[in-house]
């Protein structure tokens, strides 16, 4: 992280703010390997909360930079204009992903808006704070298309494609996952919507162990498939992944579609098309959704990957 390269986030700041998005969104993506030195960094729009997140240690002395960069910026007019109130640095390389609060008061949870729908993040005291802004554009593609399906919600997290499903006209949403925290969060999200929890299931169990609670509620319209890339005892997307996607035929209606995601850069596109292929030849590739803008990568490959398929007519 040389003098350059904070020069570059600097100013890729200064101008995200001069013209800061009225709903959330991520301003610089280093990840993508687009910005020499910066690979390291995210910046992410709360509206009012700047949350800078470091994936990498430093040294010392660019550490020290970094801060004083952040610093600077609360003095700024751009800062200002935008009505930024607060901005965190979040070290995400440390087991417990340490946040420290560089300007403002400590915010620890607040309401953010995406598309026109509401989601509870946390800040500061977990990994992640409840919210992937990278599948802006998946949650837009359930929204659109969920109307009057059945849909299942697999490694459902905090329920943001569940909150899409719904305004989108789903007639039920099923969500299952490990957490059950981060379905209650699910609840709250859908709450802060005004969404009928009556056409919303929350199932908080380990899938593999689950596939009996998870058919029963079946079939479905539309199943989607956004797992971690590791979760220690109970999932690793090389080996597991196929394991989901060989029972999809027993799940899905005879018009069903797949929404299957996948974002490790160390597996292409090819990882789910060959599996899918493999585990469920039923099936037939629709269509890659793009990323958001914001999300710029040197290599199509390493980004996001969200694949539909659908059962031919």
């Amino acid at each position: 992280m040389n003098p350059q390269a904070l020069a570059t986030l600097n100013q890729h700041l200064l101008d995200a703010l001069a013209s800061a998005p009225s709903e959330t969104r991520r301003l610089f993506h280093g990840r993508g390997r687009c910005w020499p030195g910066l690979e390291q960094v995210t910046v992410d729009w709360l509206q009012g909360v700047l949350l800078v997140s470091l994936f990498k240690e430093v040294q010392a002395g660019d550490l020290a930079a970094l801060k004083q960069l952040l610093v600077d910026l609360g003095a700024t007019a751009q800062w200002q204009a935008s009505g930024a109130t607060s901005l965190m640095l979040q070290h995400r390389y440390l087991p417990d992903s340490l946040g420290e609060w560089l300007l403002g008061e400590p915010v620890e949870s607040c309401t953010i808006t995406e598309e026109g729908l509401d989601y509870r993040v946390d800040l500061g005291s977990k990994q992640n704070n409840g919210l992937f802004l990278d599948m802006r554009y998946g949650r837009n593609w359930v929204r659109a298309n969920a109307q009057g399906l059945k849909v299942l919600n697999l490694f459902a997290y905090t329920c943001g494609f569940s909150v899409a499903a719904i305004a989108g006209g789903a007639e039920k949403v099923v969500n299952l996952d490990m957490s059950r925290a981060a379905l209650s969060r699910g609840r709250d999200n859908h709450r802060l919507n005004g969404h009928d929890l009556g056409r919303v299931s929350f199932l908080g169990h380990d899938l593999f162990k689950s596939w009996g609670k998870v058919k029963q509620g079946g079939p479905y319209d539309l199943v989607i498939i956004d797992p971690p890339s590791f979760q220690k005892g109970s999932f690793v997307l090389s080996k597991d992944y196929a394991r989901v996607l060989r029972r999809l035929p027993e799940l899905l209606t005879p018009t069903g579609r797949v929404l299957a995601c996948m974002n490790d850069p160390a597996f292409s596109v090819e990882f789910l098309l060959d599996g899918m292929a493999e585990a469920a030849p039923g099936l037939r590739f629709e269509q890659r959704l793009d990323n958001p803008p914001e999300f710029p990568d040197a290599d199509a490959q390493c980004g996001l990957k969200a694949l539909v398929f659908n059962q031919p007519e």
